[in-house]
């Protein structure tokens, strides 16, 4: 059987501190998957799935054991159904312990979006793009 190759089943970010990580995300809402899984944490999204995993264990799993892997050069995002929904993601992600990069706004592309950063510097975008509708479950198709 052959898959298609434009899709993405798996992000997984390297953490410095898994508990810290953890406690970030449940702060900030997210429920970890209940199955039993040793020094990773995994989160069912529409789709696809997020792991938290050790940053030299994913070195380590990457064949490049002692690198220092870095973060920050791309961006996840997750959509919001509106402006109010964008603020309130993105102030409790805050809340949760996110560094605030950008407070939402409107922005260029006649959307409304900000970013923040988790505690290991992966950076989130937070948007509402009135261009791209979503699913009742926030799944996105695009137009």
């Amino acid at each position: 059987m052959s898959l298609p190759r434009q899709r993405v089943t798996l992000i997984t970010l390297g953490v410095a501190d898994l508990d810290r990580a953890r406690a970030f995300y449940a702060a900030w809402g997210w429920t970890p998957h209940p199955g039993p899984a040793e020094g990773v944490v995994f989160y069912q999204m529409q789709g696809a799935a997020l792991a938290l995993f050790p940053l030299h264990d994913l070195a380590a799993d990457q064949g490049r054991p002692g690198a220092a892997l870095g973060t920050g050069a791309m961006t996840l995002a997750q959509n919001c159904a509106d402006r109010a929904d964008t603020d309130a993601v993105w102030q409790a992600a805050v809340e949760a312990g996110a560094t605030p990069l950008k407070r939402p706004g409107q922005v260029f592309w006649g959307g409304y979006s900000g970013y923040v950063a988790d505690p290991d510097g992966h950076v989130w975008e937070i948007a509402h793009n009135p261009f791209w509708p979503l699913a009742a479950d926030g799944t996105l198709t695009l137009p």
